[in-house]
């Protein structure tokens, strides 16, 4: 979401082009989580760990609503980095050590 925010916003052709390649990743990888996801009859469970992301995604989303130009992308860019160590981070020490199925960990790794 925050990726199609700043499509819409950025008056930068590096930022635009950015976000359009953290939508792109975002999709295809959500595409494969969700095809997993079928393939082994799972329903995944809503979490703390995922009620934390997306909790702090909505917060940034509403301060990145409030600014513009320069201030907005320079926002947008260090939000999208601290946001993506904060998911590795949990891959990295909760998700993909708690992974049991081998196509999971595969996909979370």
């Amino acid at each position: 979401e925050a990726a199609k925010q700043a499509i819409k916003k950025s008056k930068s052709k590096e930022v635009i082009d950015f976000a359009k390649d953290m939508e792109r990743d975002h999709e295809a990888v959500n595409k494969q989580a969700l095809d997993l996801v079928k393939k082994l009859k799972v329903k995944p469970e809503d979490n703390a760990t995922s009620q934390a992301l997306t909790k702090a995604a909505t917060e940034e989303r509403a301060k990145l609503a409030k600014l513009k130009g320069a201030a907005f992308d320079k926002a947008y860019i260090e939000n999208e980095v601290a946001y993506h160590k904060q998911v590795n981070g949990a891959l990295e020490t909760l998700l993909i050590p708690s992974a049991s199925n081998a196509e999971l960990k595969s996909l979370l790794e």
